[in-house]
């Protein structure tokens, strides 16, 4: 099974979305905020993290938030939700040796698969 790990938004500001974020939620930095990248979590250390990248794509061209799914058992898993009927997406921008895969569901809302084994 896969759960949800973190919601991922893009933010132009990521200081000034992560100042936002946590006074409204009540979450706390997992790690020291960087200028592009945080992920925050709930303070109680329950519930689903919310992380914020830097983006500079407009909202409608690429999705800016989409969910990540975690699970051990990644390629099984991958599998099993195409066979339910996600389709692979083809990224230009993947890292090399990710941790992810992107998927889209039916409905073609992006979401990544999220290798938790990998180091």
């Amino acid at each position: 099974m896969v759960r949800i790990g973190t919601v991922v938004m893009g933010a132009s500001d990521v200081r000034r979305a992560a100042a936002f974020w946590k006074a409204a939620l009540g979450h706390v930095e997992r790690e020291p905020l960087q200028d592009d990248w945080v992920v925050l979590v709930p303070a109680d250390g329950h519930g689903v993290g919310l992380s914020l990248g830097r983006s500079d794509t407009p909202v409608q061209e690429i999705p800016r938030v989409h969910l990540d799914l975690y699970t051990e058992e990644q390629d099984a898993e991958v599998d099993r939700l195409v066979a339910l009927g996600a389709a692979r997406v083809d990224r230009e921008l993947y890292p090399d040796d990710p941790d992810f895969v992107v998927l889209a569901g039916t409905e073609g809302n992006r979401f990544c698969v999220i290798d938790t084994t990998h180091g």
